[in-house]
């Protein structure tokens, strides 16, 4: 099946290596997790936190949880 969820905001930490979306599903739910890219391998970003089974019912209640589990994320996004 397909990834169709609609990334709604995505922040990169420095370096741009390392970044957070923010997503909204077909269902309406919402989650977030953290992918890794390395440079030098272009398979392309792959999940670290393993946060995207998490389901919140808006995308304020996501970002909040995304900003208390991922310690990088308050320094990038302000």
């Amino acid at each position: 099946m397909a990834h169709i969820d609609k990334v709604m905001r995505s922040i990169n930490q420095s370096g741009e290596n390392i970044c957070v979306d923010v997503f909204v599903r077909p269902d309406g739910s919402f989650g977030f997790e953290e992918y890794r890219r390395e440079p030098e391998d272009g398979r392309g970003w792959y999940p670290v936190g393993y946060y995207s089974e998490q389901r919140f019912q808006d995308y304020g209640a996501a970002w909040e949880k995304a900003r208390k589990s991922i310690s990088w994320l308050d320094e990038e996004s302000d």
